[in-house]
């Protein structure tokens, strides 16, 4: 396409920039123009996405015809619907007299549908079959009528992800995203960020009769690595902000950094993440004790399979089932690459289709009774482990109503584990 032409657009609109992305954003919305089919437009809160519903509609055919933005999460739930596609007289308490919504008086026009995400499913639905059928009924009525209205919707969401989890139709998302437009965040638009930053300088000056104000060279490299998550708003915030606040036009990375929030970052390890949007409610003492545990209980089984290898040359596929867990993490640790290890001897091998060995054989000779002595030793100085093991396993059952399976995540182990565990210390469950 040629750049005249995008940058005519831009003037037009009083967008500033020369990033690719926003180019090609431009670039897309022109061609679409033209066409009759509904666009989706994506891209994080401030960006600047109705700017691109209006260029959609100043160059289509309808241009003439009316244009209406509503912001969908502005609308009270209760009334949307009826702001949407109208109602009859006594349709709901206080409906008076009849009212067109905004798809009948904006017949022959264009539509922008901010946020969509927050549209409920009510309404949801009532949009498919316009966008279908170009049909719509009034609340409190039964009679169907007719619209042309293009659909513009946008939103700073992941549709998708709100798909899944039931929130959005996924028929609506496919009939509404013929084309879609991704408007950067202005984070991925380099330069433009100081070119915005200038304009609204200007704007600000001109607007109140003072001196525009400046970043200086290390401002700009501050302000360029500032990640703006309100965009192009907050960007027009700080500047104003600086315009009226600060008596030095020239701004210093001291005087920039005062105005610029803290980006708090969590970097404490987490544990335990939350579960059905509740934290699991383990004290720390608790969550030591687990940890504990599971090194003990990893370490006691090795010695087993050693035990078992020494003794027998293999061990059969019985035990390996009982400690499942322990020969997937065996597998995972020794498939990738470690010095001076030989991971195949690690790996399971079929040997018949009944019986699984692993071909481990000791290159040395170990004095059995010593590795007896080592278990029992072992097994006596964690029996208060064990029993806070066992106050953790009836703590997890009880809180689920002993059902296993629950308590087994809580507990972060697999339910074959649990099994065997309210075996071994004769829990009642």
């Amino acid at each position: 396409m040629n750049p005249a032409e995008i940058q005519s657009i831009k003037q037009r609109f009083g967008i500033i920039g020369n990033s690719s992305l926003l180019n090609h954003a431009i670039q897309v919305a022109i061609q679409v123009a033209p066409t009759k089919m509904s666009i989706l437009i994506t891209g994080e809160s401030g960006s600047g996405k109705e700017s691109f519903s209006k260029i959609i509609h100043s160059l289509s055919q309808r241009k003439h015809g009316q244009f209406i933005a509503i912001n969908c999460g502005a609308i009270p739930e209760g009334t949307i619907y009826s702001e949407l596609f109208g109602h009859e007289k006594g349709a709901f308490t206080g409906a008076t007299e009849a009212r067109k919504g905004y798809f009948e008086v904006t017949d022959g026009g264009t539509i922008f549908l901010d946020e969509i995400g927050e549209l409920p499913e009510q309404a949801q639905a009532m949009l498919l079959r316009v966008l279908e059928n170009g049909e719509f009924i009034r609340m409190g009525s039964v009679k169907a009528q007719k619209t042309d209205v293009r659909v513009i919707a946008a939103t700073n969401v992941n549709l998708q992800k709100a798909i899944q989890e039931g929130k959005f139709r996924e028929d609506l998302y496919f009939r509404l995203n013929n084309v879609p437009i991704y408007v950067p965040p202005l984070r991925e638009r380099g330069n433009d960020l100081l070119l915005l930053f200038r304009k609204f300088a200007t704007d600000f000056a001109e607007n109140y009769n003072v001196r525009p104000i400046r970043l200086s060279s290390e401002s700009q490299e501050i302000l360029l690595k500032f990640p703006f998550p309100g965009n192009i708003r907050q960007l027009r915030n700080l500047t104003n902000q600086l315009s009226v606040l600060e008596p030095e036009k020239e701004i210093t990375p001291d005087i920039l950094q005062k105005y610029l929030p803290h980006q708090i970052r969590e970097t404490t390890p987490v544990l335990f993440s939350e579960k059905n949007g509740k934290a699991q409610d383990l004290t720390d003492r608790e969550i030591l004790y687990k940890v504990l545990f599971d090194l003990r209980n990893d370490v006691t089984d090795l010695k087993k399979i050693v035990y078992q290898l020494m003794r027998n040359g293999s061990v059969n596929n019985e035990f390996m089932e009982e400690h499942e867990e322990l020969f997937d993490n065996i597998q995972k640790e020794y498939n990738s690459p470690t010095p001076n290890v030989n991971a195949k001897a690690f790996l399971p091998v079929k040997s018949n289709e009944n019986e699984a060995v692993i071909n481990i054989q000791p290159t040395t000779q170990t004095d059995l009774e010593n590795t007896q002595d080592i278990q029992h030793e072992e097994e006596d100085e964690n029996l208060s482990l064990e029993e806070k093991e066992k106050e953790l396993i009836l703590k997890a059952l009880k809180k689920h109503n002993n059902k296993r399976k629950y308590a087994a995540k809580e507990l972060g182990i697999s339910e074959r584990t649990l099994y065997r565990k309210i075996k071994i210390y004769s829990i009642d469950a």
